[in-house]
């Protein structure tokens, strides 16, 4: 009926089948959202998705068969819209950035509180990405650090610092504060503008950068004061 949302389709993908009756009734609770389908591991959650045709895959990495970095990489290659969210109790510096190259949209430990994972599910399935605060840190520092993902032998962040300078003073500002990992509202607090504007602006760095989401948005950013400190 007009006026009326469609519920969020969740597939769950996880080799505990205590764990995944636990997702199913905390996201059946929510009128927003409906699961649609569970999976043991990425090799039968293959037919799964194939089947249900979800909005959003809450996604372990741990598992028999076919692990979650591996499904993850698959399926998106077939349905490039899917958002996939990782959601597991690893969060190792190479699961982390393996699951952000594969494409998910974002990554949760399993201690996330309830309340934050049903308002995950619903961010990534708007095109959002999410992370949980840990997982930032991480990665931020991670891709600070001299031989971090974007640095190689012959990589002097001189590809990044170009792209910085593509962009203008406020969104430069905005980029800066993503990468140090601030949300929209705590960027619009500092730099005394409407939430709406510095959502623009992330959209036109994005643009500029042909990025999708703040990890990677952060990584530039990183590897161009990289480059810089190293000049």
């Amino acid at each position: 009926m007009d006026g009326v949302t469609a519920p969020v389709r969740v597939v769950l993908v996880d080799d505990d089948q205590l764990v995944r009756v636990g997702l199913r009734l905390l996201l059946s609770g929510d009128d927003g959202i409906e699961v649609v389908g569970e999976a043991g591991d990425g090799l039968e959650a293959e037919g799964v998705i194939a089947t249900t045709a979800p909005d959003v895959v809450l996604m372990d990495i741990r598992m028999p068969r076919c692990d979650g970095l591996v499904a993850t990489e698959r399926e998106l290659r077939r349905r490039p819209d899917l958002a996939v969210l990782v959601l597991t109790t690893f969060e190792g510096d190479d699961l982390v950035l393996g699951a952000l190259q594969a494409g998910a949209r974002g990554f949760l430990l399993k201690d996330t509180p309830p309340h934050e994972l049903v308002q995950a599910v619903r961010s990534v399935a708007a095109g959002r990405s999410i992370l949980s605060p840990s997982v930032l840190d991480r990665v931020i520092a991670f891709a600070a650090r001299p031989g971090g993902e974007r640095a190689t032998e012959h990589d002097d962040g001189a590809e990044e610092r170009q792209l910085l300078g593509l962009l203008t003073e406020r969104e430069t500002e905005v980029a800066l504060a993503v990468a140090n990992g601030a949300s929209n509202a705590q960027i619009a607090a500092q730099l005394y503008v409407g939430l709406a504007t510095v959502k623009t602006h992330v959209g036109h760095v994005y643009e500029k950068f042909g990025v999708d989401n703040r990890v990677q948005l952060a990584l530039v950013v990183h590897a161009a004061r990289r480059g810089r400190s190293a000049g």
